[in-house]
């Protein structure tokens, strides 16, 4: 699986020639969109669009959306995708870092997240094996790096991860470069 950032809050998730956009701010030629604040798209290259909570299964991915609250009390969808073995949580833009206790519950068995800086310590509860910032600026960034005891982390262009790899990870942060 390859993983690139695309936009503050856009990502890219590649496997083969399924392709997940996760908020995409351009046309990006897609299997799954998904949309965390329940905004849509336009075109047939976004492939099956989930802009909100429900089961759905496309292509051999599994994805749970669990409602949230988000931005000025927006809807925002909290994502579980699973593909080829892994679990991919996807938080959006939380406004805050706790939630319902039967969605943290659904939340289980992480092992990449996908979390705006606000929400370090929900982060760490959900014990992932890597936590994706998301939705930053520089400064917010080394706050959350801060928060993770972490000097610095180089960013990477992408990241290229198979389920053997997460073996022993325990919340190692990946901060990607938006391409």
């Amino acid at each position: 699986m390859v993983i690139t950032k695309e936009g503050p809050n856009s990502f890219k998730i590649s496997q083969g020639d399924l392709v997940i956009a996760v908020n995409p701010e351009s046309k990006l030629t897609s299997t799954i969109t998904l949309f965390n604040t329940g905004r849509g798209v336009d075109g047939d290259r976004a492939g099956f669009v989930i802009n909100g909570p429900g089961e759905y299964e496309v292509r051999d991915v599994s994805v749970k959306g669990f409602l949230s609250e988000g931005a000025d009390k927006k809807i925002n969808t909290i994502y579980i995708v699973n593909i080829e073995g892994m679990n991919l949580c996807i938080l959006g833009s939380l406004t805050s870092a706790e939630l319902p206790a039967e969605t943290i519950e659904s939340l289980e068995d992480i092992d990449i997240l996908f979390t705006p800086v606000n929400a370090y310590k929900l982060a760490v509860s959900l014990e992932p094996k890597l936590i994706i910032p998301m939705n930053y600026t520089p400064e917010d960034l080394k706050k959350f790096l801060k928060d993770a005891g972490e000097d610095s982390v180089n960013p990477e262009e992408k990241l290229v991860v198979k389920k053997k790899d997460l073996d022993g990870k325990e919340g190692d942060i990946v901060v990607l470069k938006e391409s």
